[in-house]
């Protein structure tokens, strides 16, 4: 680093990464109010739909969500509550638990996906083309990498977070 500390541009940068990560999950929530989801609870959901069974380990649901494990299971909790997931012993080990997607949690995901997608391109990926896209992707998991380095959260894991190994599988 240098003697006389950040450069204005690099002041400027990690000012407005900062204002983005304040903001960006407050916008995503107010759009998805009408869901009656917030945008995290959104994201467990897509997580379940997508595995088999429509079923994950709460840690790996952590891993998948990049939620620290009681941040997740007050979450599965009031989820719960909804009739959008339940809980269930894992067979594989019976110290685990599962996060399992109801009809009803299957539902609501599918009734909130548009919204959700078009809050994301309207306040993410609005004027950014694919270049854009692929550099805003190598920036961010560049930046995970450092901040993550045990690669704890699945995002970072991989280049592509969908494909993202599951070590609970």
């Amino acid at each position: 680093m240098p003697a006389e500390g950040l450069r204005y541009e690099e002041r400027v940068s990690v000012a407005r990464l900062h204002a983005l990560l304040e903001l960006l999950p407050r916008t995503l929530d107010q759009q998805m109010a009408a869901s009656d989801l917030t945008s995290f609870e959104y994201t467990l959901l897509e997580a379940l739909h997508e595995a088999p069974a429509r079923r994950l380990r709460l840690t790996a649901l952590a891993s998948r969500t990049n939620a620290t494990l009681p941040r997740l299971s007050r979450v599965v909790t009031g989820l719960e509550r909804k009739g959008l997931v339940d809980r269930a012993p894992c067979a594989e080990d019976g110290r685990a638990t599962n996060a399992v997607l109801t009809s009803a949690g299957e539902q609501r995901f599918a009734d909130a996906r548009p919204r959700y997608e078009e809050a994301v391109r309207s306040f993410v990926l609005a004027d950014l083309d694919d270049a854009d896209v692929d550099d805003l992707s190598r920036l961010v998991l560049a930046i995970l990498g450092r901040v993550d380095p045990d690669r704890r959260m699945a995002v970072t894991a991989a280049g592509d977070p969908a494909c993202a190994a599951d070590p609970a599988r």
